[in-house]
């Protein structure tokens, strides 16, 4: 099994026409990903590497069906973009988009609200079940098919973390970019549970960051319900309080924002914190014994 994504999955591209949607649509054909429609306002008719493009969402999956959106479309669009998925129903959103205002996401959460409905993002990376589809900018490459569950607030380091365990001969089952933001669809929490809930899924890498309440939220979660082992990485060690450091989100506001207390918290919780990345699958060879 995988989470949130499979083989099935067919995907729309809002945004399709503009550089990066055009270039990351190829991207995802290329690996495999059943990318079914793009979006793009009056370009309704149109091809984009062999991709019908739709004048808006209804139109796209009334003719395709598809159930999975991917945004590409620049900050001041995304909202309407968003809304635009769940007007129409779509089951899984993930934007990409950085920048996008803290106001404008109030709102798109509020539209959520009594909708079965799920968001990532924004400002994320994706999402990527190895081997059946990938949704977003991840390199599809580094990928491996197998055991460990990846979510992170970080892209970056959700690569460096899965290249490290390819490397090591350890398959990923499902990786998910959470996104960086204050306010984003999706949180620790809810991931950790598809992830307990994940026949395949054998063990858990949790990569989070300075600011914010949601690794403090999920060590309260791994307390109660972990099943599998769990190994952490708090990025921002050296971070000074105050500071935005890369992410919107990863700023120190409280005494365990730090990287330091949620390293803690998350020890206390059970999970094996390590102080890089590339020393996470020598821990998995020994767990999963």
């Amino acid at each position: 099994m995988s989470i949130l994504l499979d083989q099935n999955s067919k995907v729309i591209v809002q945004g399709i026409t503009g550089r990066d949607g055009s270039f990351h649509a190829e991207k995802m054909v290329e690996y495999g990903t059943k990318v079914v429609g793009g979006v793009t306002p009056g370009k309704g008719g149109q091809q984009v590497v062999g991709i019908p493009v739709f004048n808006n969402v209804a139109e796209a999956k009334e003719k395709t069906a598809a159930n999975v959106a991917v945004i590409y479309v620049p900050a001041k669009f995304a909202k309407d973009a968003m809304l635009e998925d769940i007007r129409a129903g779509i089951e899984l959103i993930i934007c990409i988009t950085e920048g996008v205002p803290v106001l404008d996401m109030v709102e798109v959460r509020k539209a959520m609200v009594g909708k079965n409905i799920r968001l990532i993002g924004p400002n994320c990376p994706g999402a990527i079940s190895p081997g059946k589809c990938k949704v977003g900018i991840m390199p599809g490459h580094i990928h491996k098919q197998g055991p460990i569950g990846v979510v992170s607030r970080s892209g970056t380091l959700t690569y460096e973390v899965v290249y490290n365990l390819t490397l090591s001969d350890i398959g990923q089952s499902s990786c998910v970019g959470l996104g960086g933001d204050p306010i984003i669809g999706t949180r620790f929490v809810d991931v950790l549970d598809m992830f307990m809930r994940d026949n395949e899924t054998k063990g858990i890498v949790m990569v989070g960051e300075i600011g914010g309440a949601d690794e403090q939220i999920a060590a309260d979660y791994i307390k109660k319900n972990a099943t599998k082992p769990i190994v952490g990485f708090i990025a921002g060690r050296t971070a000074p309080a105050g500071k935005r450091m890369g992410h919107a989100g990863a700023i120190i506001s409280s005494g365990d924002s730090t990287a330091e207390a949620k390293r803690e918290i998350l020890k206390q919780a059970g999970v094996t914190v390590v102080d890089f990345p590339d020393e996470i699958p020598a821990v998995f060879k020994n767990k999963l014994k």
